[in-house]
């Protein structure tokens, strides 16, 4: 039996792939160039891609005009259409700020853990890095990532940079929070606790302590190198699966407390308005979720004949379980194949061999997680929490493929 989504070589060669591929075996040249003497190396450079790829960049977020100089507030997001595999670049990665990017010496930074605690403490950076170090492969989604909710605010040009760009998935490197909490002592009237980052915004979320005792993270280090400052260098809470402004950046300061904080940021920010007018508050984790990638929308298909289609899934639940893909706008669905490795609150690739043939299609995937949630519609996510409630969009998306090959963001 062949797995979902699985290339046979009889499925391959029946298609246009090797068609040319064919007709050239016979006369095959070694390309022009592979013999000149190559540029000399530079010990002391840091690594950059090819000339050909620098225009992969992360940009400003859709509805702000593409402006390359933002300020202090605001977002750039990840250059999705142009990735493979599930690792973001550290130079890629998402960026929300809300007042810049604060310079902090590491040899100064201290973290301050009190409140309802036994042994309140402070820990230099030094001290954090002799607990037992962790690395784990986790996503990070900003809570306003995907801001589709409202057609009127939606253009057809986007690209799966604009619709999904505000996240990203790295290996994260530090110590397990739950280490050191069980230094200090966690008093049992402890349920919240107060994260503090040493931003000029006094950035600030209520935890539930029941998360920090499971799998938070201290870190200082994303994909095997020291944070970036834009990453909250050297020190930030990392929540997996949680949404992205609870994750502390430059974090300074833990406090425990019986009850939540109130912080600006759960309050006026980061709560969802339901049809009914009250307000959603302390949306921690993220819904399952998926989204093509390629083909995707500012990309072309070129000409009929087969095509991957590759995109990713992800859940803060846990790990992906099925995705589905559908070249007809949900009307069929076929059994994508699931990339290793799958894990937990973690990016993961799906593809699906297709044999386009030169007729409009519309592109959607579907994904279902561990705990047995499924991606819902547009039109079942919209009936649950209506259209003014800004956070948390996980509905399918579709990509409309034009006659000419050229691929849009089907609104």
């Amino acid at each position: 039996m062949t797995r979902p989504g699985r290339l046979t070589r009889r499925r391959l060669a029946a298609s246009a792939l090797l068609a040319p591929g064919a007709a050239a075996a016979e006369r095959l040249e070694v390309p022009p160039g592979m013999r000149e003497q190559g540029a000399p190396l530079d010990a002391t450079s840091y690594g950059l891609p090819a000339p050909t790829e620098q225009g992969v960049r992360r940009r400003s977020r859709p509805g702000r005009e593409y402006q390359p100089i933002l300020g202090t507030a605001g977002s750039i997001v990840t250059p999705l259409g142009d990735l493979d595999g599930i690792v973001t670049p550290n130079g890629l990665h998402f960026i929300r700020c809300h007042a810049g990017i604060p310079a902090i010496a590491p040899e100064q930074h201290r973290l301050l853990v009190h409140g309802l605690v036994e042994r309140p403490l402070v820990f230099s950076m030094d001290q954090l890095r002799r607990f037992p170090t962790v690395s784990r492969l986790h996503f990070l989604e900003c809570s306003g990532n995907s801001p589709l909710y409202r057609t009127a605010r939606i253009r057809p040009d986007w690209t799966a940079q604009d619709t999904h760009g505000l996240l990203s998935c790295a290996e994260w490197t530090g110590l397990r929070l739950a280490d050191l909490l069980a230094e200090v002592g966690v008093r049992p009237e402890a349920r919240w606790m107060l994260a503090e980052g040493a931003d000029a915004a006094g950035m600030t979320r209520s935890i539930p302590v029941a998360k920090a005792l499971d799998d938070a993270m201290l870190c200082w280090a994303q994909n095997g190198e020291a944070l970036r400052p834009e990453q909250g260098y050297p020190l930030r809470l990392f929540l997996p699966g949680y949404e992205g402004n609870t994750n502390v950046k430059w974090l300074r300061r833990l406090k425990l407390a019986a009850e939540p904080f109130m912080t600006r940021e759960e309050t006026s920010r980061y709560t969802g308005l339901l049809p009914d007018g009250t307000a959603r508050q302390f949306n921690f984790t993220m819904h399952v979720k998926s989204v093509i990638t390629r083909p995707s929308g500012g990309q072309s298909m070129g000409a009929p004949g087969f095509r991957e289609i590759s995109g990713i899934a992800w859940s803060g639940f846990g790990a992906i379980r099925r995705v589905e893909v559908s070249v007809d706008g949900g009307a069929t669905w076929r059994d994508a194949a699931l990339q290793d490795p799958v894990l937990p609150k973690c990016l993961t690739r799906f593809r699906l061999p297709w044999q386009w043939d030169g007729q409009p299609a519309l592109l959607a995937s579907r994904a279902t997680d561990e705990t047995g949630a499924v991606q819902p519609s547009r039109e079942a996510l919209l009936a649950e929490v209506g259209e003014w409630f800004t956070y948390h969009y996980n509905a399918i998306l579709a990509w409309k493929v034009t006659e000419n090959g050229t691929v849009q963001l089907a609104v």
